[in-house]
């Protein structure tokens, strides 16, 4: 795709909300769109906000930096929930960010513009950020694949924080390959993509035992098939994993906007200022506590996962809400918030279904700590052998998959340098 053909794809789909602001940058490299969170040099970062001061950045963040190596070329700030506090993307500042393959419901959030211009064509791939289910919740909405990387993996400096501790950069895209390859873009790693994906039965993979008792219908066929024939382990209870994440984000987060909410709540959209009205009643105790449960946690999770490749289970457990109607948050995040508070790398990608299904359904992978190349072997082995029951419910012929010299970065000449991928 060219910057022209996506600028033309753009004002087509204008409709969906997807982007905050366009740039004029021109370029061979791959086409990306980056959540309004993040510094993009002559562009106003606007966290999905009005209180921002309205100054384009004089410098590109670190990650952004590092994806023009490549030649990547940035075509817009996409639409977000504001300041990124919130699960729909329906902003009331930029418009709701709408679902490409049904737009009478949401993207998912924070990262909805991101997600929805990946789904609706409108870029190669899009950068978003994750604090508590961002990347993965409108991945899963919208039917693409979502990257959270291992806490620490990108840079998040000229990024507007939610929570310092969890907030995590990581890319959407089309298909399991694409994101590791953009994450490689984003960041120090290499060779995230195998010669070879590894056969599915080679594969030790489990699913955590008592997380996907409670999936609304549109979730549980699905999940079903794609979950068939897995073992179950014991892995901690829930709960204890999606309380210690809130608490500290919640504690963070109202940490950050303190003086905003003393000197401009008007600025607040209704939701997001109910939810920081919450988070002021964290206690330094509480958030303490909650440091030292996430300690706990990751011991525990890693050691339930030590004889195992990944775990498996469902990104929601609910599908994509109307828009403008209530819903429930837990039902978004209460399986993508644990690996926050872990700080483990997970893919969220879409699971089987028949082409008239309707809204896709998502699964999330999720890795041992810093080991994404291991991550994606998984992934693209899931991702394949969803490809190949596709097929077959169809009665045609599996789709064989892109050779892994295919869709390679550009290299310019800066990457080529000793060290650089």
């Amino acid at each position: 795709m060219t910057p022209a053909e996506a600028r033309v794809r753009i004002r087509q789909r204008s409709g969906l909300n997807a982007f905050i602001s366009l740039t004029d940058e021109d370029g061979q490299g791959p086409v990306v769109a980056v959540k309004d969170l993040v510094d993009v040099r002559g562009t106003v970062t606007t966290a999905g906000s009005r209180l921002l001061p309205a100054v384009p950045a004089e410098d590109d963040a670190p990650v952004i930096a590092r994806m023009r190596q490549f030649g990547c070329v940035v075509i817009g700030k996409t639409n977000l929930h504001e300041w990124a506090f919130g699960l729909t993307s329906e902003n009331p500042h930029y418009g709701p960010v709408r679902n490409p393959l049904d737009p009478s419901r949401v993207a998912g959030g924070s990262s909805g513009g991101s997600a929805a211009a990946v789904a609706a064509g409108l870029c190669d791939w899009a950068l978003g950020t994750d604090t508590g289910g961002s990347i993965r919740v409108p991945a899963a909405l919208c039917g693409v694949v979502g990257f959270k990387p291992t806490v620490g993996t990108v840079d998040t400096e000229g990024v507007v924080p939610l929570s310092r501790t969890l907030d995590t950069l990581g890319p959407l895209a089309p298909d399991v390959r694409g994101a590791a390859r953009a994450l490689e873009m984003m960041s120090e790693l290499t060779g995230l993509v195998p010669e070879r994906i590894p056969p599915r039965e080679r594969l030790r993979i489990a699913v955590p035992e008592g997380w996907d008792d409670d999936l609304r219908p549109e979730i549980e066929l699905a999940w079903r098939a794609a979950s068939e024939g897995l073992p179950r382990i014991p892995l901690p209870e829930r709960g204890r994993l999606v309380d210690c994440g809130r608490t500290i984000l919640f504690a963070e987060a109202a940490a950050f906007h303190r003086r905003r909410l003393e000197r401009h709540a008007e600025g607040f959209g209704a939701d997001v200022l109910a939810l920081l009205r919450q988070a002021q009643q964290v206690s330094r105790e509480e958030y303490r506590a909650a440091l030292l449960e996430q300690s706990r946690l990751r011991l525990e999770v890693e050691a339930a996962m030590q004889d195992w490749d990944a775990l498996l289970l469902p990104a929601t457990r609910g599908p994509a809400p109307r828009i403008g109607a209530a819903h429930d948050r837990g039902l978004l995040s209460d399986t993508t918030r644990p690996f926050n508070t872990t700080g483990q790398p997970v893919i969220a990608l879409p699971a089987p279904l028949p082409d008239d299904a309707g809204l896709p359904v998502g699964v999330q992978v999720v890795g041992h700590f810093g080991e994404e190349g291991r991550l994606v072997q998984v992934a693209l082995a899931l991702e394949a052998a969803f490809a190949a029951r596709r097929a077959s419910a169809a009665g045609g012929e599996t789709p064989i998959p892109h050779r892994p010299e295919q869709d390679r970065p550009p290299r310019s000449e800066a990457a080529q340098r000793p060290g650089s991928l």
